[in-house]
């Protein structure tokens, strides 16, 4: 880092810090961020503390007192959490708006069944059932930079409704059960609170599938773009949203309209070539178990993509865009979701996100809280660093995470 940029940091930490309030834990939480921010690695506590301490003597000491800070030491992920994304956004900003919203999961693969939250489910992380935790993370996202700022371990019932591992993972009473998509609306409901910026909401099909996501994200003024499954039944409509046929599957809408009705569509550049598909769009409501006639369901635009070496179309996704908007902007905007992993494997690769040890719920949440206000401030400095000159349709190149 220049000096410019090492002055920015010290203001960040100290900022930081002054939320933290205590001594103790502003000194913890600089040297924690830093060992994630380094180049060492394995980043859980054992190394960072031994890379932050020259005297040998002390090295057991330093790791007991950031063992303390991530694992029992009260403070506020929220308030931490709140001050780093509005940094992150406001440098962000400077180039574009932010205007996406974007939730996702995230595998934490562990070995044992000891750590909070962990047992043999399926995560994208790995194509697989595996031993993991899950996380459930909210994004904000421009044109041109995507950030998570937010983040919810998801317990399942079998930790949840659990007394002899609630106590033993230190798992506060306030928190119960909760499905992912309830996790996925806590986020975006106190994003909304804390007037995060944002117009419209992208997600998966374990979103997209659950009327109540679509529902509550339409009444805290969001449109949405959520991919579905192909069972979803819709009924299609005519140009002035007028019923045009009984409900089908978009599985079997997609197979009806035939390869002469998908065009293709170019969404931005990628490494080395340019990520295009064929999509068809369709006006349509959605027949949701809800107990509302479908009639008085809101019509929808149902975006089609057939893959090109597949047989028929085999993607499928729900949005609100106004019809104002082109195919291809939609289409676009839609697509931002899948930055979302390139996020994810710097976070662990570069920042040590899955890299923690312990077994706790807050110290799960702490160690969280830290990689993603690092994570920020690196995102801050690749905004700082986009030269306008480069053009409006690509994607700054990264900066090197490690300081």
């Amino acid at each position: 880092m220049d000096a410019a940029a090492q002055r920015r940091l010290d203001a960040y930490f100290s900022d930081i810090g002054d939320i933290l309030a205590h001594p103790l834990r502003r000194e913890s939480f600089a040297t924690y961020a830093m060992g994630l921010l380094g180049e060492a690695e394995r980043k859980s506590i054992e190394p960072i503390a031994a890379r932050a301490c020259p005297d040998p003597a002390r090295v057991q000491a330093a790791h007991q007192s950031l063992q303390h800070f991530i694992s029992n030491a009260h403070w506020d992920d929220h308030a931490v959490r709140r001050y780093a994304a509005r940094y992150v956004i406001a440098a962000m900003a400077e180039r574009a708006p932010v205007s996406a919203w974007i939730i996702d999961d995230t595998g934490f693969l562990k070995k044992g069944e000891h750590s909070v939250g962990v047992q043999r489910q399926y995560t994208g992380s790995a194509g697989k059932i595996t031993n993991c935790q899950i996380g459930i993370s909210l994004s904000v996202a421009t044109r041109y930079h995507h950030v998570p700022i937010d983040f919810e371990l998801y317990l399942p019932q079998s930790w949840a409704e659990d007394p002899a591992r609630r106590r033993e993972a230190r798992i506060p009473a306030s928190v119960q059960y909760k499905t992912k998509v309830d996790l996925a609306l806590g986020m975006i409901e106190r994003a909304v609170r804390e007037g995060i910026p944002g117009d419209i909401v992208l997600a998966d099909a374990l979103y997209g599938n659950a009327h109540e996501f679509r529902e509550t994200v339409r009444l805290l003024g969001f449109d949405y773009a959520v991919a579905i499954e192909a069972p979803t039944k819709v009924l299609l409509l005519n140009g002035n949203d007028s019923e045009r046929c009984a409900p089908v599957s978009v599985g079997e809408l997609g197979r009806r309209l035939g390869r002469r009705a998908f065009r293709r569509v170019a969404w931005r550049e990628g490494t080395g070539r340019t990520l295009s598909s064929r999509f068809a769009l369709r006006r349509v409501r959605v027949a949701s178990r809800d107990g509302i006639p479908i009639a008085q369901h809101e019509p929808v635009w149902l975006l089609i993509e057939w893959l090109d070496g597949e047989r028929q179309p085999t993607k499928f996704a729900l949005t609100t865009l106004p019809a104002r908007m082109s195919r291809r902007e939609i289409v676009r905007i839609h697509k931002e979701r899948y930055r979302t992993e390139k996020v994810y494997e710097e976070l662990k690769g570069e920042l040590g996100l899955d890299h923690f040890e312990g077994r706790r719920f807050p110290g799960w949440h702490h160690h969280v809280t830290v990689a993603l206000s690092c994570y920020a401030f690196v995102v801050a400095e690749r905004a700082r660093h986009f030269s306008p000159s480069a053009g409006r349709t690509r994607l700054p190149a990264p900066l090197p995470l490690a300081a």
